[in-house]
């Protein structure tokens, strides 16, 4: 090969990987774009005194430790990650979890990482297997992969119906499991994903979004990681350590697997995201007494939902939860709304249904109150919700976490 000719073929290699980047960046469907685009588009004006449980956002914010290490470090703000806070948190979470540091990939948040991994194992010929409803965001990405995408029913558990999801494409590229599931809040037993690990079509792989295992007292399936297993692991510190405005997540896996998500770019991590998630997770009280504080204002809520006759939907074991309104859901939405109540979207498989996240004990009661105030009434007809902005490949569908 000719000095002329290597230069085209490096640089051939350059503009694809760079057109590949393009092509991740559009669009990634995350909680905080989609909190702004709902924000602008379908809540309005805020009020200032408005009860906030339409994102499966954590109230209770970061720790007192994760903000004095943000305090701490902000000085050094003007300088990117000096004293190698990525590598020294990488190392602690991996001592924590039996892993490897090579095994983990730290991004700003989780969504960037599950949209990489379906634009990285999806394609026309691999498509994406989901459970439905269940976090929308890996459709997005699929849609923008070309990739043919299999919806498959929850089962009468509510959980993820694991065997049909594992035969609901031969040639499946993805298999998405988020456990405990957003937006039911339900698990999937742990038994239940090993039995696809080991029967999923060759060459697939696993992808388990565990923004919510901390919630449960289900055992995470990151054990497998270190076995070498065909998975990938997702994990946030969004959600019980308070951190969704600041964003760190991971994608968990093996080497050879993680490898295939940097041509779609790996940024570098704010110091200040760095310092706050090893903050959180040096502190080994936070995840127990956090658990206790939103297990107990969900439990509360579910209780007397159930006792006033209402119908939530599954066992959920996360911060947030179904309800089967038996109306029109969009109504219903806005009827708290009006009470200024702010809950969940939509599914459309269950168009009754809502979502509501779990608050602060004063958020729930508020929310009890203005419940009840609007399922009183007689259904209000549908109105329709204010144009909001188009996302590829969903219809047009604007989602939170």
């Amino acid at each position: 090969m000719t000095d002329t000719d290597e230069r085209k073929a490096v640089m051939g290699r350059r503009s694809f990987m760079w057109a590949t980047a393009l092509m991740a960046a559009a669009p990634i469907v995350s909680e905080a774009t989609m909190a702004r685009a709902a924000r602008a588009s379908r809540l309005g004006d805020v009020p200032p005194d408005a009860v906030l449980i339409n994102a499966n956002e954590n109230p209770l914010g970061p720790s007192k430790a994760a903000c004095d290490a943000i305090a701490e470090i902000a000085p050094m703000g003007g300088r990117y990650d000096r004293f190698d806070e990525n590598d020294k948190f990488v190392e602690k979470y991996a001592e924590l979890h039996g892993l490897k540091p090579e095994n983990i990939a730290v991004y700003a948040g989780s969504s960037e990482p599950l949209h990489y991994t379906v634009l990285a194992f999806t394609s026309p010929a691999h498509g994406l297997v989901i459970a439905d409803p269940s976090y929308e965001s890996p459709m997005a990405a699929a849609a923008v992969a070309g990739a043919p995408i299999r919806k498959v029913a929850l089962n009468g558990d509510f959980a993820h119906d694991i065997k049909a999801m594992v035969t609901a494409d031969p040639a499946a590229g993805l298999i998405y499991i988020c456990n405990p599931n957003n937006p039911t809040g339900t698990i999937t037993p742990r038994e239940d994903i090993l039995w696809a690990l080991a029967n999923k079509p060759a060459g697939s792989i696993l992808m388990v979004d565990e923004a919510y295992i901390h919630l449960s007292d289900e055992q995470s399936v990151v054990d497998q990681v270190a076995a070498g297993k065909d998975l990938i692991v997702l994990r946030t510190f969004s959600k019980v350590y308070g951190m969704a405005g600041i964003r760190c997540g991971m994608a968990i896996g093996r080497p050879d697997l993680l490898a295939k998500l940097q041509p779609y770019l790996q940024n570098s991590m704010p110091i200040t995201a760095l310092v706050a998630a090893h903050a959180s997770i040096d502190d080994v009280d936070l995840v127990p007494k956090r658990k206790g504080i939103i297990g107990g204002n969900r439990l509360e809520t579910i209780s007397w939902l159930r006792s006033s006759g209402y119908k939530p939907i599954g066992v959920s074991h996360s911060n947030c939860f179904m309800i089967d309104t038996g109306r029109d859901a969009h109504s219903v939405i806005a009827g708290l709304r009006e009470q200024k109540v702010y809950i969940g979207r939509v599914w459309p498989v269950w168009p009754k249904a809502v979502r509501v996240s779990v608050g602060t004990a004063d958020d729930m009661a508020k929310f009890r109150v203005a419940f009840k105030s609007v399922m009183d009434k007689p259904a209000l007809a549908f109105a329709k919700p204010l144009a909001r902005p188009e996302l590829r490949g969903m219809g047009g569908t604007t989602f939170l976490s």
